[in-house]
């Protein structure tokens, strides 16, 4: 495999630490530049991984003029998602886009329309796509152990997006409550809320369990926490012309469960026509029960292998052969998922049941 040289563009959301990590651990890549308008995001990334002053840029035209990248990682605010992949698909840069996929549906057409006209690759990261829990759930669907896929139930989130930096470095309670007031995730305007941040997690995968099939209606409920603009928990049910599932997002979890898995569990109970599959984060098993053998079992979690274990390894291995980005990186099955998420913000602020948007 070559060198690809990458560049790190936007650094508002924390998930960029982890995936520059990935980047300067890869044997065949290298972080050839950084990239914010605040340089003091950029700091810690730019100690972990000992990136030179001359790599470090506040202009992004620049940095992909002196950089010349292969490929560039982003992460900003969710609603400047489709700005900043404006910006960097003009320059010819292919992308992986950290999620989620956009703040709405119109903005996930823009991102559509600036790949699409100027050649550049897209791939969006879902983190829970590389949990060896869920591929093998997936695995096991595709082969038909539960048969026909009837019920996504999901539940997933955290104690907030401000408890934890990248390499889930925890944060004291005293620091996240003088951040929250102006942090961009509790700002309705920078698509803040647990709807927005997490939902998109079950859409997409969700739609990835049951092979792309999209509802035909959406309801969905947030709370309203007192001197918030954003919600820190949402409830989506979808109904399918097989029937109903159902969509549960949460800031606030008794524990993050990369720590210990909070009660109800985080993660996905898939139903069925012959049988269930019960998929949480972080578990070394998968629970199966099956008309042939109904008492629920545990499975040990497939292995991962490169280069299907992470993301960025992914992503090169599909541009160095060519490939697609399936699955849940696909644009195309994102999309579908953007409708989930769009039609459930809308139903939740009309208060009523909405048809899927197309």
């Amino acid at each position: 495999m070559r060198k690809w040289r990458i560049v790190g563009v936007s650094f508002e959301h924390m998930h960029m630490g982890d995936l520059l990590r990935e980047a300067h651990e890869h044997p065949n890549a290298e972080i050839v530049g950084v990239c914010d308008e605040n340089e003091a995001r950029m700091g810690d990334a730019i100690g972990n991984f000992s990136i030179a002053r001359e790599r470090v840029f506040s202009d992004l035209a620049q940095c992909v003029r002196e950089a010349r990248p292969d490929l560039a990682i982003l992460c900003p605010a969710t609603a400047r998602h489709a700005e900043v992949v404006e910006q960097v698909s003009a320059l010819g840069v292919d992308i992986l886009l950290e999620k989620p996929f956009a703040a709405s549906l119109a903005d996930a057409d823009r991102i559509l329309s600036a790949v699409k006209k100027s050649g550049v690759r897209l791939a969006v990261n879902w983190p829970l796509r590389w949990y060896p829990p869920h591929v093998t759930t997936k695995r096991l669907i595709d082969e038909r152990v539960i048969g026909d896929v009837i019920e996504i139930h999901f539940y997933d989130g955290n104690r907030g997006p401000l408890y934890h930096r990248a390499d889930k470095v925890v944060v004291s309670d005293e620091d996240v409550r003088r951040e929250k007031p102006g942090s961009w995730w509790y700002r309705r305007a920078a698509g803040g809320g647990s709807l927005l941040d997490y939902l998109g997690y079950g859409a997409t995968l969700g739609t990835w369990f049951m092979n792309g099939e999209a509802p035909i209606e959406v309801t969905a409920v947030v709370d309203q926490p007192e001197g918030l603009e954003v919600d820190e928990h949402s409830i989506a049910v979808c109904r399918y012309a097989h029937g109903l599932s159902k969509l549960e997002t949460r800031w606030g979890t008794f524990t993050d469960p990369w720590t210990m898995q909070p009660q109800p569990k985080c993660g996905f109970v898939v139903v069925g026509s012959e049988g269930t599959i019960s998929s949480y984060d972080y578990e070394a098993h998968v629970g199966v029960q099956t008309r042939a053998e109904p008492v629920i079992h545990a499975i040990p979690v497939d292995e991962l292998k490169a280069p299907f274990r992470k993301p960025v390894e992914y992503v090169l291995h599909c541009k160095e052969r060519g490939l697609p980005f399936d699955g849940p990186l696909d644009p195309a099955l994102c999309r579908t998922a953007q409708r989930i998420v769009d039609t459930a913000a809308l139903s939740a602020k009309e208060r009523r049941t909405l048809a899927l948007l197309p």
